[in-house]
């Protein structure tokens, strides 16, 4: 079938380094090669490790690994992941803390499916635990889900948002993390003009491509250079013979991965070859910041082909979220309809995934939207990770956002700073 030996030829080459890092670092283990005074062993031994260890990663979906955190009344709270909506292509899950109450803060994290699992939002998820319940939409693997699901593409995206968010009830709180930003804003006024009683109290929105031409990046020009013949051409092949979804059409992870690494080449070789030669030393640690990080980023999974497409043509070609165009199931989805949910946007002046300008155009999209109800912060110095995951988040972002949910969530808090942190300035 086509585009099948394709896949499984990228899962062959896969399979086979992760097979040369262990037969490299099982060879050089030896102890007879203790007799042999030459560091050629203890680099090789290390190559294998970190080979094995690499290209294994990037077909296990990672664990969440929050296990506990500290309550209020300074104890250890177990947590656990709760499934309370599972869908074929995405299920919503609650980090129930045990041994406490409910949280007057409510919040739904929208996670990107834009190659990585949700567990990509692990730190943004263990810093809002403390003072919010907490509900994830997490994403299923393409590959594992069989044909006979049907398709999933982005008016099915923003459907399901909605059932989410109707099934959370209204005093939930939205924060979208870069792709799922404008479908996120699309299930809003959705829910604006269908049903306004389940409209969420809050909606933040975090470096997404809302507008693309507002600043255009590598991403958006990519892009526009190229048809969607081509594209589809190029990226999208058939779920090989492994895997449950077997002919699904898809935008392979491992071909997604070879994209991601491709745009910052030198400094991935580089952080690996300096791991190499930590390892030999015996410098290096389970779970080091190199293995923290990798362990995730090369972590990746395939999104169905009418997705991707669907995302590049009507997001970033037609643009139909910027001009308020688009359509759901034949309707049109007015985002001037939002008059009630207070809107955040959040973005990073050094963000060259979604450049600052594409996500505050939301703001002005929401027409029938008092001024006073919406806030937008540019933190200076911030990367694209950095305004979801990093100190960016945790010192400036992340207590401007719970201050913005206090001040339009109604749950009886008023707005506050936070002590022992720099006075945040929106931009």
């Amino acid at each position: 079938m086509k585009s099948m030996a394709t896949y499984d030829l990228m899962e062959t080459a896969r399979n086979t380094n992760e097979w040369l890092g262990a037969s490299a670092r099982a060879l050089a283990s030896y102890p007879v090669w203790g007799l042999v005074p030459h560091p050629l062993f203890k680099v090789m031994s290390a190559w294998g490790r970190i080979t094995e260890r690499s290209f294994a990663r990037m077909v296990i979906k990672p664990d969440w690994g929050i296990r506990t955190i500290v309550g209020s009344d300074d104890r250890d709270h177990l947590v656990e992941i709760e499934t309370l909506v599972s869908r074929p292509f995405g299920d919503l899950i609650h980090f129930r803390v045990l041994g406490r109450g409910p949280m007057p803060r409510r919040v739904l994290l929208v996670a990107p499916m834009s190659g990585h699992y949700s567990t990509l939002l692990r730190s943004t998820v263990v810093s809002l635990l403390p003072d919010c319940d907490v509900y994830v939409t997490d994403w299923v693997n393409a590959r594992d889900i069989p044909v006979s699901a049907g398709k999933f593409d982005v008016e099915d995206y923003t459907l399901y948002l909605v059932d989410f968010m109707r099934h959370l009830g209204p005093d939930i709180n939205v924060v979208a993390v870069c792709q799922p930003a404008p479908l996120t804003l699309a299930a809003t006024a959705y829910l604006a003009g269908e049903d306004p009683a389940a409209q969420p109290r809050t909606l933040t929105l975090i470096g997404g491509p809302i507008d693309p031409d507002a600043a255009p990046t590598e991403v958006t020009d990519f892009g526009r250079r190229l048809t969607m013949g081509q594209l589809e051409h190029l990226a999208i092949q058939r779920v090989g013979f492994k895997y449950a979804g077997a002919g699904r059409l898809v935008y392979p992870g491992l071909l997604q991965l070879a994209s991601f690494i491709s745009m910052n080449l030198d400094r991935h070789s580089q952080a690996f070859s300096d791991q190499i030669l930590r390892a030999a030393k015996g410098e290096a640690s389970e779970r080091d910041a190199h293995n923290r990080f990798y362990d995730e980023y090369l972590s990746v999974m395939d999104m169905t082909a009418e997705f991707y497409l669907s995302t590049v043509e009507r997001v970033f070609k037609n643009r139909e979220i910027a001009t308020n165009s688009f359509t759901v199931a034949g309707k049109h989805v007015d985002i001037a309809r939002i008059t009630d949910v207070a809107v955040m946007t959040a973005e990073g002046t050094e963000d060259d995934i979604s450049a600052p300008g594409q996500c505050r155009a939301a703001l002005d999209l929401c027409t029938g939207l008092p001024e006073a109800k919406k806030l937008s912060h540019l933190e200076p110095g911030a990367g694209h990770y950095g305004i979801f995951a990093g100190k960016s988040w945790r010192k400036n972002i992340r207590p401007l956002v719970l201050n913005f949910i206090d001040r339009n969530g109604g749950n009886g808090k008023s707005a506050r700073p936070t002590a022992g942190k720099t006075p945040i300035r929106a931009a």
